[in-house]
């Protein structure tokens, strides 16, 4: 069986002003992308990333990194243009393995055009990647950035190391926002077995979430990251469909209908995701609101032929590079205000 991966590019609706138009309204695109193993070339010992280097099982050397960081912030760059006009003004990013990606992706791509900034944290996870920020100083100030770790064990009492959670305060044009980018323990072992290692991820998502609601009154936060959940598992619903719910998702929506961002073995899944806090939905746009999501999938990040057929145009297969993106879509919103 083959599943195809929708090609249509689908914005979701929440909440339209009347007679919307974009000289109107300043719209703000946020944006989170996985970009599937964005690693050197350098072999770092006390990390798992010997078959990222030129003599690794990938080949992985300096002509094939530099058009992996060529083909990423080319996407990057496009996401939300159609609408805002110019590329995302923030943007979450798992599986990167350090500043110097960052500092590449910043300067030898397209991204060179924007004045972007980054803020990552070195986390344990034993493959070396990381979540990150990239964000444009002339939209956004930071002013508050730390990491979270999320502490597991296993049968064995044995420390299982995973992904910080990533937690960024600043000044979008003149609003204070929060963000929260996670990159959430795989499904490794099955989805059954490993769930409690997400929904720890989630327990450590909403304690950062309630000191927010402590230090600030009513804090505009939005969550973003590949929670390797679907907007239906529990995890996610801890966030989203409590009394007092933290988040809205309007993910849940597109995973209903059968959208995706990934797939594997026959099956598609919504693990990309970005919610924000209720705070950030109404129907008055004196301030930022949310306004709409989507699913960036243009056909170039499409595999056009061969059993992946519809899926996301990986980077490598068969440990051979196929000058491809990542095995992730990037997802995105729209913020708007008068």
């Amino acid at each position: 069986m083959k599943l195809h991966i929708s090609f249509l590019f689908l914005l979701i609706l929440l909440i339209s002003p009347p007679q919307f138009q974009t000289n109107d309204y300043k719209i703000r695109t946020i944006a989170f992308y996985n970009v599937e193993n964005l690693f050197d070339t350098i072999n770092h010992p006390n990390t798992f990333d010997d078959d990222f280097t030129p003599n690794g099982k990938n080949r992985y050397n300096s002509k094939v990194y530099h058009q992996k960081i060529n083909n990423i912030g080319q996407t990057i760059y496009t996401i939300g243009r159609s609408k805002s006009k110019m590329s995302p003004v923030l943007i979450g990013l798992a599986e990167i393995e350090n500043d110097s990606v960052l500092q590449d992706l910043m300067t030898l791509s397209k991204l060179k055009n924007y004045p972007y900034r980054s803020i990552h944290f070195n986390s344990p996870d034993q493959r070396g990647i990381d979540v990150a920020l990239l964000y444009q100083k002339k939209y956004f100030k930071p002013i508050h950035q730390e990491k979270f770790e999320v502490k597991l064990w296993n049968d064995l009492g044995q420390r299982i190391y995973t992904r910080d959670i990533l937690l960024v305060s600043g000044v979008l044009d003149d609003e204070l926002i929060h963000l929260i980018i996670g990159h959430w323990p795989s499904r490794r072992g099955g989805q059954q077995k490993s769930a409690p290692k997400r929904q720890k991820a989630a327990y450590v998502t909403q304690q950062i979430v309630n000191r927010l609601q402590e230090e600030y009154s009513n804090p505009k936060i939005i969550l973003m990251g590949d929670f390797n959940d679907n907007p239906t598992n529990q995890s996610l619903l801890t966030l989203t469909q409590q009394n007092d719910s933290l988040f809205y998702n309007p993910m849940l929506t597109m995973y209903k209908n059968g959208l995706n961002s990934l797939g594997y073995r026959d099956r598609l899944y919504l693990f990309d995701q970005i919610l924000v806090s209720p705070n950030l939905c109404g129907t008055s746009y004196s301030n930022f609101k949310y306004y709409q999501a989507g699913i960036f999938n243009p056909d170039v990040l499409i595999q056009s032929t061969g059993k992946y057929k519809g899926y996301p145009l990986r980077s490598f297969e068969n440990n051979k590079y196929v000058n491809g993106y990542s095995d992730h879509f990037p997802v995105y919103i729209y913020l708007l205000k008068k």
